[in-house]
This record gives structure tokens, sequence and C-alpha cells, in this order.
């Protein structure tokens, strides 16, 4: 049985923001433009996925601990 390799939410988003900014600057030929395109696609999923898992376990831990009432954070 073989897990596919899952790279850290922090590498993901670090790489997703490097291949935005060099979309961003327009000097890619359009072929390599159209791959980092599409690994920007998988890498966003990963992202979501992560985000999603994070969420969920969050929700666990509220639900376990009833007690414990989230407020919404005020900076003032």
């Amino acid at each position: 049985m073989s897990k596919k390799k899952t790279i850290p939410f922090e590498a993901s988003l670090a790489e997703l923001e490097q291949l935005v900014n060099q979309l961003e600057q327009g000097n890619l030929p359009l072929e390599e433009a159209l791959k980092s395109f599409e690994r920007g696609v998988v890498l966003t999923r990963l992202c979501q996925t992560a985000l999603s898992e994070a969420e969920q376990k969050v929700q666990l831990l509220i639900n376990q601990n009833d007690t414990h009432i989230l407020e919404p954070y005020n900076n003032e």
C-alpha cells in the first residue's frame, strides 16, 4: 500500500505564493505559465484540504469540551 507524499501546509502555501508572484510578473512562456498554473491549482487544493481538516479537528475539540465557548476575537 503506497501513501501519497504530502507537503506540509506552510511549504505548500510558500510555493503557491512564489508561483503567484511569477505568474503576476508575466515573464513566463505560455507553456511554463500553464504548468505553473496547474501546480498552483494542486497546491490550492492541498491547502484547502489541510485547512478543512484543521477546522474539523478544532470543532471536535470544542465539542468534546462543551464548557468552553469560543467568542470572536476583539483586538481592542
